[in-house]
């Protein structure tokens, strides 16, 4: 397995290496802020609480969990519902795989649509973030199961800049950031064009 470059940091990344739940919480955190930022947030909330498990985050007490969240530098731009959030993942880790959270992958010995349906079902992963995340296991973390790149669709295409699967360098980055751009571009544009086609008159009907 090659050496995670996520957060774009030395000591970051390799939390998320060694740390099979911090690296979901990369995962989740990566919304509406930089993704490099979201997979340092980890990182951060392993200094503040003297390490970074499952279970010890599902027993925290809510307030203060968000208080560490929220200490500068925060961990989100909304570190309040994502502290929720964090909490709802790590609950689920410990009631379903004991605390471990590489139990999401290897319990079992899932094939890649079955993974995909347990990684739709934790807390903050919706279809896309649970396909980007398969394709991230499979591309990057060593974790192959069959037919995990037809689950991952897109994202697990080799040689594609999609999302933070794709990630290896700082060249890598920019590809993925830039491809980013150009979506939110492409929807933005494509809202605008909805609006305009649904205030426009109907025309009258000629007798």
């Amino acid at each position: 397995m090659a050496k995670l470059q996520l957060a774009q940091d030395p000591a970051a990344d390799e939390l998320l290496e060694s740390n099979p739940f911090a690296l979901l919480v990369g995962m989740l955190l990566d919304q509406q802020i930089p993704l490099e930022v979201a997979f340092a947030g980890p990182k951060k909330l392993a200094d503040r609480m003297g390490g970074l498990h499952a279970r010890e985050i599902a027993d925290y007490d809510p307030e203060k969990f968000a208080e560490i969240c929220a200490q500068r530098p925060a961990v989100h731009r909304f570190p309040g519902s994502m502290a929720k959030r964090i909490q709802a993942l790590a609950q689920i880790i410990v009631d379903q795989y004991g605390g471990n959270a590489a139990a999401v992958w290897s319990d079992g010995d899932p094939d890649g649509r079955e993974l995909l349906r347990r990684l739709r079902e934790l807390p903050g992963f919706g279809d896309q973030k649970a396909r980007i995340f398969l394709a991230l296991l499979g591309k990057q973390y060593g974790v192959t199961p069959k037919g995990w790149r037809e689950a991952a669709g897109d994202y697990g295409k080799a040689g594609s800049h999609l999302s933070v699967a794709d990630i290896v360098d700082a060249g890598s980055l920019e590809k993925v950031r830039s491809y980013k751009k150009q979506m939110k571009a492409a929807a933005k544009a494509s809202t605008k064009t909805s609006a305009k086609a649904s205030t426009k008159t109907p025309t009258k009907a000629k007798k």
